[in-house]
């Protein structure tokens, strides 16, 4: 119905008239002349550092081994780079661990019995 008002006072008052007459923005008129553009697919991003299977599969094993298994990434990533060793970065361990639903709490490894 509103359309309907604006379509009929537009064409003697003008667009800024019979926006403000019916409450419609401009913006909004504008857009609903011209429908959204089409939007095809488009390839999935790489990552271009990212590490093979086989390094991510050690960061996963680092991250896991008893002496590491408490500890945030970040600490992790900290003391390896103390030691001299460079595996990936932060964040790509934080991805790793995610990526096998290890990301939340890392909380000691329940002993089996």
């Amino acid at each position: 119905m509103i359309d309907d008002a604006f379509t009929g006072i537009e064409g003697e008052l003008g667009i800024t008239a019979a926006c403000r007459l019916t409450g419609c923005s401009q913006a909004t008129h504008y857009r609903r002349l011209r429908p959204p553009r089409e939007r095809r697919p488009g390839k999935p991003q790489v990552q271009p550092s990212t590490i093979p299977p086989e390094e991510r599969a050690a960061v996963l094993e680092l991250t896991n081994s008893g002496e590491y298994a408490e500890l945030p990434p970040a600490q992790i990533w900290a003391r390896e780079l103390d030691a001299g060793r460079y595996h990936c970065s932060v964040s790509t361990m934080y991805r790793a661990l995610r990526e096998k639903g290890q990301s939340g709490e890392r909380p000691a490894r329940q002993p089996t019995r």
